[in-house]
């Protein structure tokens, strides 16, 4: 019951890191109708400008500060030069120009940083295990991971639903010409929800630091994870990144560390192990799926 109950945190802990990246991704497609591949590269440089003022300073955040604005500041230039340029073009034009950005960041960051990975350490009063219940040590630094995942997801929350600001991108994702034509700055407008998902990737990165190695083209493996959240939570919305990034996190950290001992109880040990591996890798895929054929638009789709 304890290993069950520490996985249940590690899945928690994985699908908070994948909501602080999906939110962002499904704000810019759900509002701009832009399909942004280089959303991982803001986790990565969010990561890695983390990592170097972590490692200069010894300041924890002062790292998580300037990360968050390296990312932020990248995104706001990234949509001004670049993809300002390409909202009225195909989807398959976006798609070609993000990737190439892509694999402008991961080059970027191999000059700058060099190719061997940078490691982050977790800030002293947080590297600590807390007993949770008698026999149940779990890491601090995850248990504030996750503190700062809800936190940005009641912020979320109170700017879409209580602020002039949020009402005015529901209002531009629902009609991008009326909200236009109502005197709202739709550039700017653009540009800040732009800078906001970012900025979120970018803390995203930071924040798995200390877990992960920060390392050029780190952002790709867990773009893919986070489409699948957007998909299945719905195009859009907030709500259904938080539905979509919590199942994904459970999922497939449940399946990758029960269902080797589960096989086994019905096949040769080495088979099993290699079932299981394959079958771990494809939950996710099968939970989309699944979703996808109850409910095409995602859990929670924003224009329901």
């Amino acid at each position: 019951m304890l290993l069950i109950l520490e996985q249940l945190l590690n899945g928690l802990q994985l699908g908070i890191t994948l909501f602080l990246m999906s939110a962002g991704l499904t704000l810019v497609f759900g509002i701009m109708q832009v399909i942004n591949l280089a959303h991982g590269s803001f986790y990565m440089i969010g990561a890695y400008v983390g990592a170097t003022v972590a490692g200069h300073t010894g300041s924890f955040p002062l790292a998580v500060g300037a990360g968050v604005a390296a990312a932020m500041v990248t995104g706001c230039l990234v949509e001004f030069l670049v993809l300002r340029h390409l909202y009225a073009r195909e989807h398959l034009d976006q798609v070609l120009a993000t990737f190439g950005l892509i694999m402008f960041f991961n080059e970027l960051t191999r000059v700058i940083w060099g190719r061997q990975p940078l490691f982050v350490e977790v800030p002293g009063p947080l590297a600590r295990s807390i007993e949770l219940l008698p026999g149940l040590p779990y890491p601090a630094y995850r248990l504030a991971v996750i503190a700062v995942g809800l936190l940005v997801a009641a912020g979320l929350w109170f700017i879409f639903a209580r602020t002039r600001l949020g009402m005015q991108i529901r209002a531009g994702a629902v009609n991008r010409e009326m909200i236009g034509a109502l005197g709202v700055n739709i550039k700017l407008l653009y540009t800040l929800v732009f800078g906001l998902g970012a900025m979120l990737a970018g803390l995203a990165g930071i924040m798995a630091g200390p877990i992960l190695a920060v390392e050029s083209g780190m952002g790709e493996s867990i773009l893919i994870l986070t489409f699948v959240v957007i998909v299945i939570g719905g195009i859009g919305s907030i709500r259904g990144a938080v539905a979509g990034a919590l199942l994904v996190g459970m999922v497939d950290t449940l399946g990758r560390a029960f269902l080797p001992t589960i096989l086994k109880l019905f096949l040769a040990a080495s088979t099993a192990d290699g079932v299981a591996a394959s079958l771990s890798s494809m939950a996710i895929y099968i939970l989309m799926a699944i979703v996808l054929v109850v409910k095409p638009r995602g859990l929670f789709p924003a224009h329901a």
